[in-house]
């Protein structure tokens, strides 16, 4: 694969380059924030990895601008910033998965790909349906009772997992396995954060709620 590393600290972007490059990947690292947006837009990536704090210009604004731009490149902050609250801002940002520092480098080769399996496009017109809820997995949008649903990259990623395993329940772990990589830490609460987030936008107002929490098992979206 063909990798940007966006990193300021010259150790640890050594350290990662070296450790990819004996893995067989290419690797370009960009020293600040404004640096890792150019290579980002103007380069073709398979996993584009990015600090958070970096000079010139936040991780979390470089994410933004890029997910602006191309929105199916899978990109993974890797930040010592590991707070539930900081999970959901890189989340909410454009992440597709989120590791702190200090990792094990296996981890971060194991997120690696484990991004680019999920990369695979869906063929267009692909539709799913449960009750009056549409979703299509190509266009990544959705819609309810014919009103469309604007969704964070996370929260469309959750809802697709959840439709397409409708009325089947599905445990905390194999959410955060499917939606956020492998080793999620499952001590904090994101995804119920997230579970919430879209109960407010997917069954708030509307006649019948359709995401269900299954108490020590998880959660399902079914009709009833």
């Amino acid at each position: 694969m063909h990798i940007l590393l966006v990193e300021d600290e010259p150790k640890v972007a050594d350290f990662i380059r070296k450790g990819l490059k004996e893995k067989a990947h290419s690797v370009e690292v960009a020293g600040n924030g404004p640096e890792g947006e150019a290579k980002a837009l103007e380069e073709a990536f398979d996993v584009v990895i990015l600090d958070v704090i970096l000079p010139g210009k936040s991780g979390l604004d470089v994410c933004r601008a890029v997910r602006k731009e191309k929105p199916d490149v899978p990109i993974l902050m890797l930040t010592a910033l590991g707070t539930t609250q900081d999970k959901v801002i890189g989340f909410e940002s454009g992440a597709d998965d989120y590791l702190v520092k200090p990792f094990h480098f296996e981890e971060l080769l194991a997120r690696i790909n484990a991004l680019s399996r999920r990369r695979a496009v869906p063929a267009p017109g692909t539709i799913w349906k449960i009750a009056d809820l549409e979703i299509d997995i190509y266009q990544k949008k959705a819609w309810r009772a014919g009103k469309e649903i604007i969704l964070t990259a996370k929260e469309f990623a959750l809802l697709d997992l959840l439709v397409q395993n409708k009325n089947s329940v599905l445990s905390r772990s194999s959410i955060a396995e499917a939606v956020w990589g492998i080793d999620f830490n499952r001590r904090t609460n994101l995804i119920d954060v997230y579970i919430n987030y879209l109960r407010e936008k997917i069954d708030k107002g509307f006649g019948k709620p359709l995401i269900h929490t299954v108490i020590g098992m998880g959660y399902v979206l079914k009709e009833k």
